[in-house]
């Protein structure tokens, strides 16, 4: 599964290195792309899309920021 998250209050370059700390201690994520105001963020195969996005959000809300806005990506496929 693959989530798109727009956060708000990410204004300055350490911003990211704060949510990708965030989101490396929640369970199942197996990899992030952050950048300012955004993340892109692959689970792990099974987890409820609910929960995981309940934990993103805490997580994220610890590091100082707020998630806006969460959309299920479609999976992408292999590249050959």
């Amino acid at each position: 599964m693959r989530l798109a998250l727009t956060i708000d209050g990410m204004r300055a370059v350490h911003a990211r290195h704060a949510v990708m700390t965030a989101l490396g201690g929640v369970p199942g994520i197996e990899g992030a792309e952050v950048e300012l105001g955004a993340a892109e963020v692959t689970c792990v195969a099974g987890l409820d899309p609910a929960t995981t996005e309940a934990a993103l959000r805490a997580a994220i809300a610890v590091a100082g920021f707020t998630v806006t806005a969460v959309t299920i990506l479609p999976r992408r496929l292999p590249t050959l």
